[in-house]
């Protein structure tokens, strides 16, 4: 595998979201059940932990819906830690949520924020001069968003959550003398908004530093589009596809397929890549400066867009006449490698996938996606197999948008399906072998990264499952209960991982091997 991507040759790890811990205050944070997750991932012999994006999301509560490409999540802050730092007093969390039980979204939005504004006033008032001295590095490294983002979600809770395009069209397009006056009347309000995001940037570099310094690596995701009602679209409407009005002219999506016979209508903007172009893809370099600074790899989400993308008219309400427009993804990636070096990224290509976008991922070294639930169901399948990978894979059982291995061999898996699991693997006589046949089938492929999702290590049902795409209402609230990370998981997979030399052992020297003389002789004369 390419040092660009991790300095390690072999490697596995867990995917878990922050949102899916058990922490206080009935939401994941970044307290005490993610150092001690840290914990379990180092005792399991893992050295990595993925993360979906960590952005504060909108509609829905999906990580991929965003308020902001680069803002913290602020419900990810750990109020035990502000406690801890002195913002708060212990009193005041002491009637939140608990730990266990799905995640409670409206309600954490309801007890969290209003503590976490409290706590970044007190930040204000009686800050001491290194605490300062911190927080004014910080506005000065994330000086390119951070103020519109803060005047951003202002602006938004001023009228009442809607989308920025039904604000009063002074602050929807920005006028200058409207936020002039607002930059000068709000500041104190701007002002929390910056020191909450310097609480999530502490907290997540703190976290971060305890993980490498047990040899784990945090794998983050990238979502290659942005919604409409956000921070970047708001603040940036010259590189989307709007129209005088700033209204979306044209939308992202994919294209009717076996599975969709109207496609998927996402309903992002598009970009205006040329624009981007001509201005050194300034926009792009800020969002993966900024994605380096929280992640030590990067999963871009929706890799055959940066190939070319499905352009639907924003008038239409499936995907059904939407066309194929090129991207210059080639150029983006080589100015990103201009600016930053070796790109540590992974390519998640799922899906209907062209030579053109392998040759796109293959120039730069990036590794794509294998998930083995989809390796059963025909011939045409098997590219997910392990019989089928080449080193530079990463490997899944499943990822967040699948049904958990147990799930989906009790209530997804085809007789076909089965079938086929039976004769590539082994016979199942309990259901709940599915799940360690196919963790030992990731473990012992040839691919350089392999990734489990906790529910598989934890051996969960449909009851574990993260989302289901197409699901409007149940999905990104699962967290798992406190207590489950028993030992017993970290003994088992930390044999796994030692079998499969996924641990990063490597021998200080090759064995010798007895040669004998006639050997010897014949090798001196070839």
């Amino acid at each position: 595998m390419s040092s660009t991507v991790v300095d390690m040759a072999r490697v596995s790890g867990i995917l878990l979201h922050i949102t899916s811990l058990p922490s206080y205050g009935g939401i994941g944070d970044l307290g005490p059940a993610a150092y001690a997750f840290a914990d379990f991932l180092k005792s399991s012999k893992q050295r990595l932990w993925q993360v979906l994006p960590l952005s504060p999301t909108g509609y829905g509560s999906s990580p991929y819906s965003a308020l902001s490409a680069f803002a913290g999540n602020p419900l990810l802050i750990s109020l035990e830690k502000l406690v801890g730092d002195g913002w708060l007093a212990p009193e005041q969390i002491s009637g939140l949520a608990g730990h266990n039980g799905p995640v409670d979204f409206a309600r954490a939005i309801q007890e969290k924020l209003p503590l976490m504004e409290e706590a970044a006033g007190n930040f204000l008032q009686r800050a001491d001069a290194s605490a300062q001295k911190r927080y004014q590095e910080f506005l000065q490294r994330n000086i390119s968003w951070l103020p519109d983002y803060a005047i951003f979600t202002v602006l938004r809770r001023r009228f009442n959550l809607v989308s920025w395009d039904q604000w009063p069209v002074h602050f929807a397009h920005r006028h200058e003398d409207a936020m002039a006056t607002l930059r000068t009347d709000s500041a104190h309000e701007l002002a929390i908004e910056q020191v909450i995001q310097f609480f999530f940037d502490e907290q997540w570099s703190a976290l971060k530093s305890y993980c490498a310094e047990r040899d784990i690596r945090i794998l983050g995701d990238v979502a290659i589009f942005v919604s409409y009602d956000s921070a970047d679209v708001w603040t940036n409407p010259d590189i989307f596809e709007l129209n005088e009005n700033r209204l979306p002219i044209c939308v992202s999506g994919v294209p009717p397929d076996y599975f969709s016979a109207t496609g998927q209508r996402w309903g992002n903007p598009l970009y205006k890549w040329h624009t981007l172009a001509a201005r050194g893809f300034d926009w792009w370099v800020a969002r993966i400066r900024r994605s380096l600074a929280l992640y030590d790899m990067i999963r871009l989400d929706h890799f055959r867009g940066f190939e070319a993308c499905w352009s639907i008219p924003a008038s239409e309400v499936t995907a059904v006449k939407g066309i194929w427009v090129k991207v210059p993804g080639t150029e983006l990636f080589e100015h990103l490698r201009r600016v930053f070096g070796d790109l540590p990224f992974i390519a998640e290509d799922l899906g209907l996938i062209t030579p053109e976008v392998d040759h796109l991922r293959e120039h730069f070294h990036m590794p794509g996606m294998r998930v083995l639930q989809f390796g059963f169901s025909d011939r045409a399948a098997h590219l997910h197999l392990p019989h089928r990978f080449v080193p530079n894979t990463v490997v899944y059982t499943g990822t967040h948008d699948n049904n958990t291995t147990l799930g989906w061999w009790r209530e997804d898996a085809t007789n076909v399906e089965r079938g086929n699991v039976e004769t590539y693997l082994q016979p199942i006589r309990h259901e709940a072998e599915i799940v360690w046949a196919l963790m030992r089938a990731a473990a012992r492929s040839v691919a350089d990264i392999c990734i489990f999702p906790l529910q598989d290590v934890l051996h969960l049902g449909s009851e574990a499952r993260m989302n289901t795409p197409a699901a409007s209402t149940g999905n990104w609230a699962w967290r798992f209960e406190e207590g489950a990370l028993h030992p017993d998981f970290a003994v088992q997979l930390a044999a796994l991982t030692e079998m499969t030399d996924r641990d990063g052992y490597v021998p200080s020297e090759l064995p010798s091997i007895p040669v004998s003389s006639s050997s010897a002789e014949l090798a001196q004369t070839i």
